[in-house]
């Protein structure tokens, strides 16, 4: 899931040499946490926060089959 997020946060961004990705797992749960560059915030989140809403549901739908409940975060 880190690589879908990283390489999905890479196209969006102007700056992709500043997005970094990290993940943590307890139990069935894991967060995964997107950091960008400030100026790239707005990018990644998207109006209304369509992209980010979209990132999450990309995430997710790859998710189920492992059976595990994943969280994006954008830091």
């Amino acid at each position: 899931m880190k690589e879908l997020v990283e390489v999905i946060a890479k196209a969006l961004v102007d700056n992709p040499d500043e997005v970094a990705v990290t993940e943590k797992e307890s139990g069935r749960n894991v967060t995964i946490e997107l950091h960008v560059a400030q100026a790239d915030m707005g990018k990644v989140i998207g109006k209304q926060g369509r992209i980010a809403k979209a990132i999450r549901s990309v995430v997710k739908a790859a998710s189920s089959k492992d059976n595990k409940k994943v969280d994006v975060e954008i830091i």
